[in-house]
């Protein structure tokens, strides 16, 4: 286990900035631009043409900026795991991988439909609305609603951070209770409840994860000697 690498620095951080895109996406999503409610889609439309700018830039930090960190976290974890040694933490790093992969694609995918739908609005609000409708059952399937690939990466970590005593117990005991939310929101009937209660409790879990790796990643920094040079 290597966790003196600047790697471990970078995972570090990432996982902070993973904790913060959710903050930003609760409050951004809900108490800025409360779209999700409307059911109309039509009047969804219209939420979506008034608050484009704000939209466009919540997708760039809590889809792209955050699904990019991802990789670098996952990559981190990999080498903190001992990723060569672990089928199970190799499992891990490609959904993490794919977890990744998937986020920054519909959040491409919910900008870029964004952009076709208002300009379609202009001309045709009903054809509009439609498409939308199709747009957005794709980014809802890719990872806007369903958070099932990251409840497994977050389960597997968690089994093999018991197994290595990596982290404390108690972090991955969280990681168990995050990884279920997530896998659960694959059922139609609990998605809502289980994603946002993925959400939040994955918002405490990357801040445990970044808190704990800078500390373990500055402590073995310290005690590693430093070469003396004639």
């Amino acid at each position: 286990m290597n966790s003196h690498t600047p790697l471990q620095k970078w995972g570090g951080y990432a996982a902070l900035f993973e904790a913060l895109a959710y903050i930003i996406g609760f409050v951004g999503f809900i108490g800025i631009v409360n779209i999700g409610g409307i059911t109309d889609p039509l009047e969804k439309v219209a939420a979506i043409v008034a608050n484009r700018g704000i939209l466009t830039a919540l997708h760039l930090i809590v889809y792209v900026a955050w699904g990019a960190s991802l990789v670098v976290l996952t990559l981190a974890l990999h080498e903190r795991l001992n990723g060569h040694k672990s089928a199970v933490a190799r499992s891990a790093t490609a959904f993490g991988i794919i977890w990744s992969l998937l986020v920054i694609a519909s959040g491409m995918i919910y900008n870029v439909g964004m952009e076709t739908v208002v300009t379609l609005n202009a001309s045709d609000p009903a054809q509009a609305a439609t498409v939308w409708m199709a747009i957005e059952s794709v980014f809802r399937g890719l990872g806007g609603g369903v958070e099932v690939v990251g409840g497994i990466w977050v389960i597997l970590l968690s089994v093999v951070g018991l197994r290595s005593g990596t982290f404390a117990r108690g972090l991955h005991l969280l990681g168990y209770v995050v990884g279920v939310a997530g896998v659960v929101s694959v059922v139609p009937a609990l998605s809502e409840v289980s994603a946002s209660i993925f959400g939040l409790t994955q918002i405490v879990w990357f801040a445990w994860l970044g808190v704990a790796m800078l500390r373990k990643s500055e402590t073995v920094s310290a005690e590693i000697p430093t070469p003396a040079y004639k």
